[in-house]
């Protein structure tokens, strides 16, 4: 079920990984930094019962997406994100998480044309909290070889799904390592984190007129004041908010029972006002 989208690179041609699913209005899902696509399955299922057409991406360097573009970040998620709705048919909502949230956001300043809505879980629009030259540091101990896959399926369990656990974490934690011990892959993934910065998100957010629906868990890790940093978004974005207890980085996996009625009716409603 996997394609591959073409997208020009300083470094040349390489490829984007995605899959499509269902008929109707579409919807692409994103993921953060370290994830697969296959993290957002239950969404998925939920809004094609719905009647959507769902497209899952791969981060450039993750899941099926190759290795070795020069560009990476959020403008480059974005550039990609875009190839992907106008290869397909627009206009689509983005549900980004973590970073791939933060890109949703460009598109929708970049080309409104294409966004019919935004539904960020998790988003940075602005930088998070700490010295970010001193996370880069950490990041370029933390993930090297031969620890760093380790050290991030660790982290990504005990800290970023802190609460409520995931039916599926085991499973789905295999897979990413799986994944990262692929060659060439966890040294993408380290790279990915020594340059991410959000400031460019910061920076155009207040450009957005997209309508947008934020959820952020209450004990997030990389907020220091998850509610605060809803309010935040909520402030520069005009958007809907929900605020997850017992939910850290992944509230739509961790609680899906709060996240899911909330996004399908978001979404239905966005596709329903382009109608």
């Amino acid at each position: 079920m996997t394609s591959y989208i073409d997208r020009p690179d300083t470094s040349g041609s390489r490829r984007v990984a995605y899959e499509v699913r269902g008929d109707g209005p579409l919807v692409v899902t994103v993921p953060g930094m370290g994830d697969l696509r296959s993290t957002d399955h239950e969404l998925v299922d939920a809004l094609l019962a719905d009647g959507f057409r769902v497209a899952s991406i791969d981060l450039r360097g993750h899941g099926d997406s190759d290795i070795g573009f020069a560009e990476l970040g959020d403008p480059a998620t974005a550039s990609d994100i875009t190839a992907l709705i106008e290869q397909l048919g627009g206009p689509a909502v983005i549900v980004g998480s973590s970073m791939g949230a933060s890109s949703a956001v460009l598109v929708a300043a970049d080309r409104p044309d294409l966004v019919a809505g935004l539904v960020l879980l998790s988003p940075f629009v602005r930088n998070g909290k700490g010295d970010a030259r001193l996370m880069r540091l950490i990041y370029r101990i933390l993930f090297a070889r031969p620890w760093g896959v380790a050290v991030w399926a660790s982290y990504y369990r005990s800290t970023l799904n802190r609460g409520t656990e995931p039916a599926d974490l085991d499973a789905h934690l295999a897979a990413m390592r799986a994944a990262l011990g692929r060659p060439g892959r966890l040294a993408e993934f380290r790279r990915l984190a020594l340059v991410l910065d959000h400031q460019i998100v910061a920076d155009r957010v207040h450009e957005v007129q997209t309508p947008a629906l934020a959820v952020i868990g209450a004990v997030d890790p990389d907020f220091t004041d998850p509610a605060a940093e809803l309010q935040h978004v909520a402030a520069v974005l005009d958007a809907r908010t929900l605020l997850v207890d017992d939910a850290a980085h992944y509230p739509h996996r961790q609680r899906p029972d709060l996240v899911l009625p909330a996004v399908r009716t978001f979404v239905a409603e966005r596709h329903g006002a382009r109608a």
